[in-house]
């Protein structure tokens, strides 16, 4: 079954709580602690798998959890650690927060493995904590909690070239002539109900991906019929082709047709209207005499003066199909040949830095501590040993205030900073 769409909560683990214990043995008095740290937790990560063309794995199950880590223990033995949560999705998929529609992941092109929310730090056992002044602490540090988050998939195939027009102009037949596509055909409306990829291999060592795109009607960029789901599909292509029925057995005007579709496209997203647009006027094998037929006349006045080729064709006997390709094949290699990535909008880690969570400045013994909720969870999503985790701890400390109320509570350079476990210098 083809689904395209799939509304999941995925949660990461939660870090293990550090222990609190003290070396109890025969002979050794006033054994000092030995509690020892919390496993981290699992995260969660998309990955791409190749040959899956659907999110049908996601329709039925909506809950998705890596595993927690586990607790320290005596003897200054370590938790051990969640495993991550590994889920597969088709290329092409983007994953959205549900609440903003900002785009956490593009699955696609070169980015064939993301991890979306990091698993929570294990807590350090009470070993951690021992001073010459407090030899034996009896407190340990909690695990980091779990992040939690609902988001939307939405498969966006990736092809160069999108075959449109009305249910029945023959798309479907003209992918399989060209390609090694084998997508259902018949002489019915709405036959392909979910997008079809074939790969076109030209000659003379050429090649391109051709999407199949379910027929469009109007009021489709409105969400009429399954406007919507088809239109988006379109969103990744570079050029698009107009099929059209040439020989007018279903009664519609092919002029018509297409400039219906290049409203619908241009209603539903500016950027596709204005892509690379070729006509291919199909089914011309059904006209008797094409030299008295009308239609290929009316078409070339109507969309060469705005820069579209018609091309007349048959997706049955593959008459005109060659001068079709060839040329796409050439346009094609006259755009952008990266494939089109969209931009992450969301950022999971740093999302935090927008929350109102309390925190504490304070000064302690002439060093300056800063604590509270939102240090802690700062802490728990940042790895301040990566470029990356160091960059957002330095914006962390300035676009949430903290470095401001350092400076009101009379810090100067060199001066010791502390927040939990992590001590620094502070130089501005």
């Amino acid at each position: 079954m083809f689904i395209d769409r799939a509304k999941i909560i995925i949660k990461s683990g939660k870090g293990g709580d550090g222990h609190v214990s003290f070396r109890r043995e025969m002979y050794v008095a006033n054994g000092g602690p030995d509690g020892g740290d919390g496993g981290r937790g699992g995260d969660l990560i998309f990955e791409i798998e190749e040959g899956l063309n659907t999110l049908v794995d996601y329709r039925h199950k909506r809950k998705f959890a890596a595993e927690n880590g586990e607790n320290g223990g005596k003897r200054r033995c370590s938790g051990k650690s969640g495993k991550d949560l590994v889920l597969k999705i088709p290329q092409g998929t983007i994953i959205r927060e549900v609440n903003s529609g900002r785009i956490i992941a593009d699955m696609s092109g070169e980015n064939k493995r993301q991890v979306i929310l990091k698993g929570g730090r294990g807590g350090l056992g009470n070993q951690n904590f021992a001073t010459a002044t407090m030899q034996a602490p009896k407190y340990a540090q909690p695990g980091k909690s779990a992040k939690e988050l609902e988001v939307l998939l939405e498969l966006k195939v990736v092809a160069d070239v999108g075959l449109v027009g009305f249910p029945n102009v023959g798309k479907s037949t003209l992918l399989s002539r060209v390609s090694n596509a084998r997508p259902k055909i018949g002489n019915y409306h709405f036959t392909t109900i979910h997008p079809n990829l074939g790969v076109v291999d030209l000659e003379d060592g050429r090649g391109f991906v051709m999407a199949d795109i379910p027929g469009l009607i109007e009021g489709a960029a409105d969400g009429i019929g399954l406007g919507h789901d088809f239109l988006r599909h379109i969103e990744r292509t570079k050029v698009l082709i107009h099929v059209v029925d040439g020989a007018g057995i279903e009664g519609r005007d092919p002029v018509e047709d297409i400039q219906s579709i290049q409203q619908e496209l241009l209603k539903y997203n500016k950027e596709i209207a204005d892509l690379p647009q070729v006509i291919a006027a199909n089914k011309m094998d059904l006209i008797y005499d094409i030299s008295k037929d009308d239609t290929i006349k009316r078409l070339k006045e109507t969309f060469e003066p705005q820069g579209l080729n018609v091309f007349p064709i048959s997706g049955v006997t593959g008459s005109g199909m060659k001068e079709l390709l060839y040329f796409v094949a050439d346009l094609l290699a006259t755009l952008e040949q990266a494939p089109i990535v969209f931009a992450q909008e969301y950022f999971p880690e740093e999302e935090l830095l927008y929350e109102n969570l309390p925190y504490t400045v304070s000064k302690e013994d002439g060093m300056y501590v800063v604590e509270g909720p939102k240090i802690e969870k700062m802490l728990g999503y940042t790895n301040l040993d990566s470029e990356k985790g160091f960059a957002f701890f330095q914006r962390f400390l300035k676009t949430s205030g903290i470095l401001e109320d350092l400076e009101h509570a009379g810090i100067e350079e060199g001066d010791t900073v502390r927040m939990y476990e992590l001590q620094f210098d502070y130089y501005k």
